[in-house]
């Protein structure tokens, strides 16, 4: 079983910064990472991509956040961060790890996507 543990998020005020923190970890299954993400849910909203990151270090940024966020990855740790700067009181949402990895099961490697219990993020003004 593959866990996704998510770290940094937490309460700032108005044009501060966090970052956030993900790690995928499996027990003793063999994978490798695709890509990994961060997505967002504020209340009463849809679950919206924040960032993306490939294993080729391609990215993609929502339009609202383009300019004061920044994702990287570590290939062979397994791990993405999302480094959040001039925050808002808009981007208040849950904030929530995704990975598509490379799973081998029985012999066969086949592409799998998870999600992290989500963390929360609070702007304040």
């Amino acid at each position: 079983q593959v866990h996704l543990v998510e770290s940094g998020g937490g309460l700032v005020q108005s044009g501060g910064s966090l970052r956030l923190s993900c790690a995928a970890s499996s027990g003793n299954m063999l994978f490798s990472t695709n890509s990994m993400g961060w997505y967002r849910q504020a209340p009463g909203k849809q679950r919206e991509l924040v960032a993306r990151i490939n294993n080729h270090g391609d990215t993609n940024y929502a339009d609202s956040v383009k300019g004061r966020f920044t994702i990287s990855g570590d290939n062979a740790a397994n791990t993405a961060s999302l480094q959040m700067n001039s925050l808002k009181p808009e981007d208040t949402a849950v904030y929530y790890c995704n990975a598509d990895l490379a799973v081998l099961r029985s012999g066969v490697w086949s592409s799998r996507d998870y999600w992290g219990q989500g963390t929360q993020v609070t702007v304040s003004l």
